[in-house]
């Protein structure tokens, strides 16, 4: 018995010593590897720890504000709110969710389920104000924060948004102003990176490296908002009342190339793109091209002025029609034989009475006048989506290229492109670019004015004044176009009705582009206006659809810009055309 109790205590110690042994084994492994992460791997350990708790984010560039040429914004970037979640905070996403939901327009399923996981990251709701991240805040959601960001608005709404554009969700512009001057609007984006606390936020008192943003440039357009506004309404409401496809406007001051207003309806809100139609987000006055049809005619007596084919007294015999390499052309309205002078020829708009005159020059002295006054090439606008129209090269006309290019067919404009023309008669004779940016402002205040470039005369001072007076009688009573006449100024304009082509077949459609382009004072032109309307099925000739729209937007501009009206009459030429015309009317 006690042989066998001395035993079972000897196992017993033995079995304790084996345990001791052990376990200092063990501890020298413990041992070992807490020597080796503390001697050898202590600094890589604290920085993984550090990286834990440390976050890197974007900071956002401003995006530089567009404004009109007085200064008032018409695209601005304001400060707005991300809010993000980091899921492994939020012990509880379904009460959590129930707090959050009223502020971020999530249903409560579907924000818990946005709130659970084990992602650091996840995005909630994006583009909030900062005022409504206020009021989320004071919730004391554990697991929810914020990120700074920036929104793109457009103050005055539909106003130029045809000249604006719009950007995308990412802020990157993707249409007008916004797409074509991206780089300088952008501006370059910082970052920074902190230190989170057990709960998330950033630690107060923790080091925060990183690059401020360099905010972009604001772009000054040549852009007046009132005018602007004025006319995006009126066009709006004669495309509604001719039941029109669509419409422009152009009003460009003709001594510097600026547009000061540029309207296109349909138009859209640039504050909410999406809801547009697609076509309505171009800038129809410069990516549309059309035929311009009459409005042409000014070219056409400017080269035979120019030129000396031609005076505005010069007799024609204007025959009933005219036939051309076995073409018969004839004019709007059927007639028998007149008798007129040049300047009656382009009041009354005779197309057979301009082929006559052209043919006193010859047609490679057309194709070339065509080519001064910009017809065919780019505006210089650098427009996203620009066309820049058609002109057939010499070696392409057929027997009637050179007849039907002298009244405006078989060529193609924007309407940029001719209101320019007449912007070019003007200014006595001198082309100028026209121009959308005038001026660029860096983030430290320091404005920069773009020059206006120099001009490239085209025809001469007397030409051009000679083409004013002759389109004063246009806007008279006989002419083509009174009711595009101002009481107390003196207007010059021309008329001009197109058949629409169809592209795919290449042949002309039951449709047409009326337009009016005109200018005022004649004596001293400050402004030039032109207006189209496609597929207008009210009223479809130039004068008649065009002329009163111009005469709106005309007599708002002049009032505007304190050009006093002149007293007497209105012109001498003009009134004495009148007794050289019968009661007939063509466009």
């Amino acid at each position: 018995m006690s042989q066998g109790s001395t035993l079972r205590l000897g196992n017993t110690r033995r079995r304790a010593g084996l345990l001791i042994i052990f376990s200092l084994f063990i501890l020298t492994i413990f041992g070992g590897r807490l020597f080796e992460l503390q001697a050898f791997r202590g600094d890589a350990l604290a920085a993984e720890a550090v990286d834990q708790r440390t976050r890197t984010v974007t900071v956002p560039a401003d995006r530089g504000a567009i404004t009109d040429a007085k200064g008032v914004p018409l695209a601005s970037t304001v400060e707005a709110r991300h809010i993000t979640a980091d899921q492994t905070l939020i012990t509880d996403p379904l009460l959590t969710a129930v707090a959050l939901s009223p502020y971020v327009g999530m249903q409560v399923g579907d924000l818990a389920e946005r709130l659970t996981g084990d992602r650091r990251f996840v995005y909630v709701a994006k583009d909030i104000t900062p005022e409504m991240w206020r009021t989320i805040d004071e919730l004391g959601l554990v697991g929810i924060f914020s990120e700074r960001t920036t929104k793109r608005v457009y103050p005055a709404g539909e106003v130029a948004a045809n000249v604006l554009g719009f950007v995308g969700a990412d802020g990157v512009g993707l249409a007008g102003i916004e797409y074509a001057n991206e780089d300088v609007l952008a501006g370059v984006d910082g970052w920074k990176t902190f230190e989170r606390g057990a709960a998330g936020p950033a630690i107060p008192t923790a080091e925060v490296t990183g690059d401020e943003p360099i905010p972009g440039q604001t772009i000054a357009l040549t852009i007046d908002r009132d005018l602007q506004y004025v006319a995006q309404r009126i066009l709006e409401n004669a495309v509604a009342e001719s039941g029109s496809e669509s419409g422009s406007i152009v009003v460009m001051d003709p001594r510097t190339g600026d547009i000061v207003a540029l309207a296109s309806a349909p138009t859209f809100d640039p504050n909410n793109p999406g809801a547009a139609e697609p076509n309505d987000l171009g800038n129809r006055a410069l990516t549309d091209a059309f035929e311009p049809g009459s409005t042409t005619k000014v070219i056409t007596m400017a080269g035979v002025l120019e030129e000396g084919g031609a005076k505005p007294d010069t007799i024609f015999e204007i025959p009933p029609t005219l036939t051309r390499s076995g073409k018969v052309f004839h004019d709007a309205t059927d007639h028998g034989d007149y008798t007129w002078d040049l300047a009656t020829v382009l009041s009354r708009s005779s197309n057979i009475g301009t082929i006559l005159a052209a043919e006193t020059v010859g047609g490679d002295v057309l194709l070339d006048y065509l080519q001064r006054f910009g017809i065919g090439q780019p505006t210089g606008l650098g427009f996203p989506g620009e066309t820049a129209g058609y002109l057939p090269p010499k070696d392409e006309w057929s027997g009637t290229t050179f007849p039907t290019l002298t009244f405006g067919q078989g060529l193609s404009v924007n309407a940029v492109q001719v209101a320019s023309v007449f912007a070019t008669i003007a200014n006595d004779g001198v082309r100028l670019p026209a121009r959308l940016v005038g001026g660029v402002t860096a983030a430290d205040g320091v404005a920069v004015a773009i020059p206006v470039p120099e001009g490239t005369r085209v025809i001469s001072e007397n030409t051009a004044r000679q083409v004013r007076e002759m389109l004063e009688q246009v806007v008279v009573v006989g002419g083509t176009a009174p009711m595009a006449g101002i009481p107390g100024y003196r207007i010059g304009g021309k008329t001009g009705t197109a058949q629409v082509i169809n592209p795919e077949c290449g042949c002309y459609e039951d449709a047409t582009v009326g337009s009016f382009i005109g200018m005022a004072p004649i004596e001293s032109p400050e402004l030039v206006i032109g207006v189209t309307f496609v597929r207008p099925t009210v009223q479809q000739l130039g004068g008649e659809l065009a002329g009163p729209v111009f005469r709106e937007i005309m007599a708002y501009a002049l009032q505007a810009r304190q050009v006093a009206p002149i007293t007497g009459p209105q012109t001498t030429s003009a009134q004495a055309a009148i007794a050289l015309r019968n009661d007939n009317d063509s466009d």
